[in-house]
């Protein structure tokens, strides 16, 4: 049997490291679960650290591992170092074993092995930078620099993963095997996300076509990926427009009012109205279905949540012309 053993009420560094190794090491992901008092071992067998050198170990014909407890090579409470944690030296040990894809009906996702040559995909390369992005924020929070993140008292931070945690122990208090579940389907998720954020970023490198309004830079993409549009806003481009190259649905957005937010007037985005971009996009393409958000600033042709809207026969560039002139 495999076990992978971690502390009891179990923190975002345990349940990570669980997660990985599940996820990604072959054989591991329908590994047994059993919890110990934090610092201690399976069964509360005592060794001297120098002696516990494999990271997997033969205890009672059973193959287990430790993580974040145990004081093993997988946990990190015997050094002082803010740059590791449990699921760091997970992921690194992870990351340096051969293994292949499983065959089991759980979703597993492989990396290929550091010591392999062989060439890389690139969905493989992006898995690989989107798990260590994901250690590295569990790193930071493990040693508390969430104390550190701009606006750090604002709400929105309690709709973070690690905040999801937290409010499950008060709300289903020791269910510390619910506790690894539950937040292992988020980080699934959370995989997914970063992937595609990923993939966002190239785009907007690769491939974004910038061009000027009077309220300042925008960018145009002709892309299937839906992210490129919050995360240029977020790098500070006013109005962002995404042609999806399959559908032909066309979706433009401009910053929102930050009025509301602030009470100062004219931050930038404030002063931005799609209407007239609206009219003329009608009046060049009348037969494509145009809508308009009453906010002024989001104007969609076409879209997933409504099947029945017209996509447009404009192209990107022409377009792209019309919103430098609003």
């Amino acid at each position: 049997m495999k076990i992978i053993v971690t502390h009891t009420s179990p923190d975002m560094d345990a349940i990570t490291s669980v997660w990985l190794i599940r996820r990604f090491l072959q054989g591991w992901e329908d590994a047994q679960i059993q919890f110990v008092p934090a610092g201690e071992r399976i069964g509360n067998i005592k060794y001297q650290i120098s002696k516990i050198k494999n990271t997997i170990e033969r205890i009672g014909g059973d193959e287990v591992i430790h993580v974040d407890t145990g004081l093993g090579p997988l946990d990190h409470h015997q050094t002082a170092s803010d740059k590791v944690c449990a699921a760091s030296l997970t992921w690194e040990y992870v990351k340096n074993q051969k293994f292949n894809p499983s065959t089991s009906g759980r979703t597993v996702w492989c990396i290929p092995s550091l010591r392999v040559k062989s060439q890389k995909s690139q969905k493989e390369k992006d898995r690989e930078e989107a798990v260590s992005r994901m250690v590295k924020v569990v790193v930071d929070t493990d040693h508390f620099k969430e104390v550190f993140w701009e606006d750090a008292t604002s709400d929105y931070h309690e709709f973070s993963v690690g905040a999801v945690l937290d409010g499950l122990k008060l709300a289903k208090p020791n269910r510390d095997e619910y506790y690894v579940d539950f937040i292992s389907e988020c980080l699934d998720a959370i995989l997914h996300e970063f992937e595609n954020r990923i993939w966002a970023e190239r785009e907007i490198r690769e491939r974004g076509i910038e061009f000027t309004t009077r309220f300042g830079k925008g960018m145009g993409f002709e892309t299937i990926n839906d992210s490129v549009l919050k995360l240029a806003q977020k790098m500070g481009y006013v109005v962002v427009v995404r042609k999806d190259p399959r559908k032909g649905y066309v979706r433009v957005k401009a910053r929102p009012s930050q009025y509301q937010i602030s009470n100062i007037k004219n931050q930038k985005g404030d002063e931005i109205d799609l209407t007239l971009a609206y009219e003329k996009l009608r009046k060049m393409d009348p037969t494509a279905t145009w809508f308009l958000h009453i906010g002024k600033k989001m104007l969609l042709n076409g879209s997933v949540k409504n099947p029945k809207m017209r996509p447009t026969r404009l192209g990107l560039g022409e377009i792209i012309k019309v919103l430098e002139k609003i």
